[in-house]
């Protein structure tokens, strides 16, 4: 499995380079590879995580998990997320204090370090880049984070060593942990919508419902529902109002119709007359009565 192979090479990769750069952080003391090797060790954690999740995930669906363990590469993605804001935070309060009293600094150990840095968080973010996991996809943010990360301590390495300008470090530091922060957030926000079943953001219920009524024989659709799984893979419910004879053709123009719209997999109730729309409105405000329709 191709996903599952890339994210354990990223594993491997960066936990012994994380470890790598612990010492290479007391050994330079610098604080913003410190933080990198903080930042490098909270993504090997969560890649770790990410592997088991996304090997869980291929799991096919059971009587115990109906829609098979998709959801778990998605957690997977909340664990990682969690831990770099946890460890984004941390950095930035360590560099604050560096801001405030400087300390001398080993450049040349750090630009060694920085280049290092760079050509292997490059290795790891181009064996990661396919891929169409949500989890893929943020093991692969994590990695192209780390390059930037290295490039702008390369940058400053070199400066200071030209200038011997202290608070550049923690400066650094800041950046690549607030650059950590903004994308984390944006992460968990795409996630926490998935939990809370938030109809995805490609598709517009109104404007498929006009589609949808375009088709032959639907008289009228109600009780559109619509979640995603995984960021990926959408699901749908609904009523149909139609009369006609072969109910089976209309389903699957409905059908078609839906998978132009991302929709794989539609559960479609039909009836024959108008569903009374006040009802339909009531039940949907209150549960106020029961299914009296099929």
């Amino acid at each position: 499995m191709k996903t599952e192979k890339n994210i354990l090479i990223a594993f491997l990769l960066n936990i012994s380079f994380s470890i790598f750069e612990f010492f290479g952080g007391i050994f330079t003391n610098s604080v913003a590879i410190f933080s990198d090797s903080i930042h490098d060790l909270g993504d090997a954690i969560s890649i770790g995580i990410s592997y088991f999740m996304e090997r869980k995930s291929k799991k096919h669906a059971n009587n115990k998990y109906t829609y098979g363990y998709i959801r778990y590469s998605v957690l997977g993605g909340v664990i990682t997320t969690t831990i770099l804001l946890v460890g984004s935070i941390l950095v930035i309060i360590s560099a604050i204090k560096r801001l405030i009293n400087p300390v001398e600094v080993n450049y040349n150990g750090m630009i060694i370090f920085a280049i290092i840095g760079v050509i292997l968080n490059f290795i790891a973010a181009y064996v990661t880049k396919d891929g169409d996991s949500i989890n893929q996809k943020s093991v692969n943010l994590h990695m192209l984070e780390d390059v930037l990360g290295w490039i702008v301590v390369l940058i400053g390495a070199v400066i200071m060593n030209f200038t011997d300008i202290k608070v550049l470090d923690p400066i650094m530091s800041i950046g690549v942990s607030l650059f950590i922060l903004v994308h984390s957030i944006k992460n968990l926000k795409k996630v926490v919508d998935l939990f809370l079943e938030k109809t995805p953001n490609d598709i517009d219920i109104e404007k498929l419902k006009e589609h949808l009524l375009k088709i032959k024989e639907v008289d009228d659709i109600h009780h559109i529902h619509i979640w995603s799984i995984d960021g990926y893979n959408n699901y749908a419910t609904m009523h149909i109002v139609s009369k006609a004879k072969d109910i089976n053709r209309v389903k699957k123009e409905i059908r078609k119709e839906l998978e132009e719209h991302n929709i794989c997999h539609a559960i479609l109730e039909t009836e024959e007359e108008v569903c009374d729309d006040k009802e339909c409105h009531i039940e949907l405000k209150g549960h106020s009565h029961s299914h009296h329709h099929s």
